[in-house]
């Protein structure tokens, strides 16, 4: 019986063989279950990138007015002396409170993204949805300060400095005429790329610019069950009503109210209405005239400088009683002692 025991228990393992046999197993089962994993391919909007883009540039221009107001009492024109400086400011502010403390800027918040280290994606093998990854790392968001706040300061403040010294309009070779050369094949170069990569982004949605493009700070969405949180239906409404108004601004200074109140005076009035009118009133002023004048051929009364200002605003006018093109004006009466009023 004891030696019965004795076999039982000796076939049965021990805790530490089972642990170790789990070690042994678990790297194997990891590799395996890794290899069965398919990458979900990704596909961001680019009109939400492209918004998000768009609301980063109106929340800049906001910010801006806003600070402006608070300078307008100072000396007339200092603000646009350092509108430059102004701007970087504003865009620090956005970087420092943003992308700096790995939260996406004001845009790409409404528009649910936010930037992706998109190296560390590419070097793994496998993922598991299209949407994790870890943010910007320092040197990237530096690099992205540098290139978008620092960049742009330099180069607004270089063309205003070669401006201002007129390199461009020296004749002769001189240092300042190559600078101006210079400056000029750097700013085609860079539109020329910025094109080709405008083009890419098309086809592929990825790196909207190409500083995200040489950083590999890829837009990705922050939430995949989130969609975007503008509305551009008032905003639509809003732009409608602004053109109409412009418009509207634009036509009716160069429309002449008088030709289209007589155009429409049969419709609005009858024969009846109209023999109830004074006579002796002007009928554009509607009021007595001080130095009368009559409108020939209907010889109706008119005040001398209303008759006047509608006949040269209009070759083409009509009197405003009986509608009928007025070819010439004449004096109702003159005193003795009253002068004709000049022309």
């Amino acid at each position: 019986m004891d030696r019965q025991t004795l076999i039982s228990s000796s076939s049965v393992p021990s805790p530490v063989a089972w642990i170790n046999t789990y070690q042994t197993l678990l790297p194997l089962w990891n590799s395996f279950s890794l290899s069965h994993q398919m990458t979900i391919p990704i596909k961001i909007s680019r009109v939400n990138q492209f918004d998000a883009a768009r609301l980063d540039v109106e929340m800049s221009a906001m910010l801006k007015e806003q600070l402006v107001k608070v300078f307008s009492l100072m000396k007339p024109g200092i603000i646009f002396q350092y509108e430059p400086e102004l701007d970087a400011f504003l865009e620090f502010l956005i970087w420092r409170f943003s992308i700096w403390v790995d939260k996406p800027t004001p845009g790409n918040t409404l528009m649910n993204l936010r930037y992706r280290d998109e190296r560390i994606m590419e070097a793994r093998e496998n993922v598991r949805t299209g949407l994790e990854g870890p943010g910007l790392t320092a040197a990237q968001k530096l690099w992205y300060c540098i290139a978008t706040v620092g960049g742009q300061y330099m180069w607004t403040r270089l063309q205003s400095f070669s401006a201002f010294r007129r390199w461009g309009d020296s004749e002769q070779r001189t240092l300042g005429q190559r600078a101006w050369l210079f400056l000029q094949r750097i700013e085609g170069f860079y539109k020329a790329a910025s094109f080709s990569n405008l083009l890419i982004f098309l086809l592929t949605g990825q790196y909207r610019s190409l500083i995200e493009r040489a950083l590999r700070a890829r837009l990705v969405y922050g939430s995949p069950n989130m969609n975007r949180a503008v509305s551009f239906e008032y905003m639509n409404r809003q732009l409608v009503w602004n053109e109409f108004s412009e418009m509207l601004l634009l036509l009716l200074p160069l429309l002449n109210s008088t030709t289209f109140k007589s155009l429409f005076r049969p419709f609005s009035k009858d024969k009846s209405s109209d023999s109830g009118v004074n006579e002796t009133y002007c009928p554009i002023c509607q009021a007595s005239p001080t130095v009368p004048f009559v409108a020939l051929p209907c010889r109706h009364r008119y005040c001398y400088y209303c008759l006047r200002t509608r006949c040269s605003a209009s070759p083409s006018f009509r009197c405003a009683r009986c509608n009928e093109p007025v070819t010439a004006m004449q004096r109702l009466r003159v005193s003795p002692n009253e002068n004709p009023p000049t022309k």
